[in-house]
Order: structure tokens, then sequence, then C-alpha cells
């Protein structure tokens, strides 16, 4: 681990940092560079990094594109990947940097853009909600976010329109030398409004590549934001996503991560109810093989009473992959009529697999109906028999039961059409098939 080379490139390149990005994220950088150099990368002594293995990919010299020059791309070799089946804004992001013929308009005075754009357009936007979920965050990857992130995505979603399509964000990291992107995106969903968004990302080339994005969400009163994920990269791919939700009264929030096929991948979310009726769902269907390493960390803060909370979380590990989930529900005083449920299933199909559960609940309130759960355990042999003695073959019998195990997480998906595209998806990867989307050239 040398987050040294890092912080020397934060200091060493300043202007050129500054000069190409959002000026909003060129705040702090000095801050955030003086932090890390202060408590330098995590180990697997910290708690929340204990089966983290991102740490040890930190090594590796990857290359920063601080300079901005645009990758060469041929759209018709990459862009195909907009899950046939659906209708949906589509906006491809290469590495960190958006392709410039995508730009659907969403109506409705609804915005899709990158944050520099946004920053022209909508400064007090901007300037209102960007980094206050994350400027006083002490973490190592934050901090690293805010050392190098000069763009990322804005989504902006006005009072009371409902956005009828979906917003898909397709990022794609293609590179001849081993890369590192960095970005930094916003959501804000004001008063009433409702918008699904799918951010899906992939690989193209086989080097090794670190991904470090961190979102904020804000989700106004009444508003509702369904947020799904989808990853589909090679094994040498490390993804760290963070992001960080804040609801007000009566609002929802649906996120749903599906992982098909990873290298190793930490997911970070983070959800603070503050207004009285808020409700979040969480839920997370993870594929692993190989030596695939997929983790979940969900961190709910009950900050205000009558909010709901649901988290879902499933794995199918086989071979030699590793899971972990740590789902942590405080429940603050006050926070009373609280409604707060965590479960965490696992199969693990060979001995080899591995798999780390932590449920937490922490109560500070006395009318409220709280529970968490985990198993971890193999596939039902009684109902393998049964279906075999019902003329059903083994693979056959393995892929129903495997469907049926994570039916309900992707049953999460509201809109049809992507539901039933990812079950077929998965219904594929199961299959030991192809799991990307058609038409897109993931390596694997």
């Amino acid at each position: 681990m040398n987050e040294k080379q890092y912080i020397d490139l934060c200091r060493e390149h300043r202007e050129l940092l500054e000069r190409n990005s959002a000026a909003c994220l060129n705040r702090g950088r000095e801050e955030a560079a003086e932090w890390l150099e202060c408590h330098g990368l995590p180990t697997r002594r910290h708690e929340s990094y204990l089966y983290c293995p991102l740490m040890e990919e930190m090594g590796r010299d990857y290359g920063v594109n601080v300079a901005r020059v645009k990758f060469p791309v041929n759209p018709h070799d990459v862009f195909k990947c907009n899950v046939p089946g659906i209708h949906a804004n589509v906006y491809f992001i290469v590495n960190d940097q958006f392709y410039a013929n995508s730009h659907p308009e969403l109506g409705g005075g609804a915005v899709f853009c990158s944050m520099k754009t946004a920053e022209e357009r909508f400064p007090e936007i901007v300037g209102c909600y960007a980094g206050r979920l994350t400027d006083d965050r002490e973490d190592a990857f934050v901090a690293m976010n805010r050392m190098l992130a000069q763009d990322g995505y804005f989504l902006y979603v006005p009072k009371g329109v409902k956005v009828e399509l979906p917003v898909q964000v397709v990022n794609i990291m293609r590179s001849d030398v081993d890369y590192m992107a960095t970005a930094h995106n916003l959501i804000v969903v004001e008063e009433g409004a409702e918008v699904t968004a799918l951010v899906c990302d992939h690989t193209i080339d086989r080097v090794s590549f670190f991904a470090n994005r961190m979102t904020e969400a804000y989700v106004g009163h009444g508003a509702h934001l369904r947020y799904y994920t989808m990853e589909s990269s090679h094994d040498t791919m490390n993804n760290l996503n963070q992001l960080y939700v804040k609801q007000e009264g009566d609002s929802e929030f649906t996120m749903c991560t599906v992982g098909l096929h990873n290298g190793k991948t930490r997911n970070y979310t983070e959800v603070y109810l503050d207004g009285e009726g808020a409700a979040a769902t969480l839920g997370g269907m993870l594929i692993s093989d190989g030596a695939q390493h997929s983790e979940n960390q969900t961190l709910i803060y009950h900050n205000a009473p009558r909010c709901t909370s649901n988290e879902l979380f499933k794995y199918i590990l086989d071979e030699q992959s590793e899971g972990v989930f740590a789902g942590r529900t405080i429940v603050k005083e006050g926070a009373q009529k609280t409604v707060a449920q965590q479960t965490n299933r696992n199969i693990c199909l060979t001995r080899e697999a591995h798999m780390w559960a932590k449920p937490q609940l922490e109560i500070y309130a006395d009318d409220v109906k709280c529970g968490h759960g985990a198993t971890t355990g193999q596939l039902d042999e009684q109902a393998m028999f049964y279906m075999r003695t019902r003329g059903i073959g083994e693979t056959e019998a393995r892929m129903l039961l495997l469907m049926a195990f994570t039916a309900d997480v992707i049953d999460l998906v509201e809109f049809e059409a992507l539901r039933e595209r990812i079950r077929a998806l998965v219904e594929k990867r199961l299959r030991g098939e192809a799991a990307h989307c058609e038409g897109c050239r993931t390596v694997r």
C-alpha cells in the first residue's frame, strides 16, 4: 500500500487537477491530503475493513488522467449495454469522463449532466448540496476521492416531477495500462419528485482497474428514488462504491445491487432517515466464483419517528470466492415507532467458499420493532432429492433452486421490464453462460 504516491500526485499536479475539475470538487483537496498523510490507508486491523482486500491493490502504479485526455472510443464496438428490452435514457461514462454524444433530455426540467456542467448551469443547487454528506468523513477512501475526483454525474429532478423512463448510467472502464478512475456524483430529488436510476459497471480491457466512485443522494419530502446497480466486470477490476443518502419525511429510497461477475468489489451504503415517515429498502444479490470478493457494508440511521428500513442481501458463492455482509442499523433516542429489519442469507456451493456476516442493531428508543438475522448454508439436499425423483436433472434442479433463492431480491426492482431483464441475466449466469448484457463486450 502506498498512499504517498497519490498524495504527491495531488500536490505536484494541483494546478492541473483544479483547472480540469468542477470547482466544487476543488475545495478540501489539501485538507484531504493532510488527513490521509496523517492516518494512511486502512489495514485489516480496522474494523470496517477487516475482510476487505482492496488496500492490497493500492500498491499498483495506476495511471490517473489529471489532464482529462479523451480516450479513443468506437461507440459501435463499446456502447451496446443498454439492457435490451427496456426503454431508458442512456448515458455513457468512459473511465470517469462523459462520452460527448450521449445527452438525451429527461423532460419536465429534470437534468442529467456532468458535475462540471451542472456547476455552470445550476450553481445554487450544486453549492447547496455537494459535499454536505461527505466533506467531514474520516475515511481513507473518502479522502482519496476528495483528493483526486475531478468530475462525476449530476442528476436533478425538480419538485413534483416524475421522470417516466429510467435513467441508465453505463460506466465503462478501458485502458492500455493499469488505471484508476475517481468520481464524485450528486443526485437531488426534490419534494414529491420520482426517478429510477440504473447504474451498470463494465470493463473492456484486461488490465487492472481501480474505481473509487462516491455518490451523494438527497431525497426530498414525499419523493421517491429507485437506485439500482449491476456489475459485470472482469476479475482484475477493483470496484469501490460509496453511497450516502439523506431522506426527508415520507420519502422512499429503494436500492438493489446485482453482482453478476466481478474482481474485488466493496459497496458501502449509508442512509439517514431524517424525516418522520421516511422508508428505505436496501437489497443485494451477488453471484461469485473463482477468487472473486463481493462485499456490502450498510449503515442506517433512524433519526426520526415512524421510519421504516428493510434490508435483504443474498450471496451465492462458488469455488474459492468470498463474500462479506456487514449491516448496522442505529435507532436514535426519540425515533419511536421505528420498524427495522435486516436479513442476510447465503449459499456456499463449495467447501472452499467463505462468507463473513455481521448484522448489528443499536437501539436507543423503547417503542420499536426491530430484528436481524444471518444464515449461511448449502443447497437443500432434500429439495434436490425431491426434484431428482420427479425426473429433473441435477444441473437443472440446482439452477431452479438457486433462481428461487434469488427471486425476492430481484423482485425489489419495481420497473417490470428491468426486473425481468435482470432475472434473465441472473439465470444465464447461474447456467454458466455469459452473464453480461447482450452486445456488451465486457471482458470476463
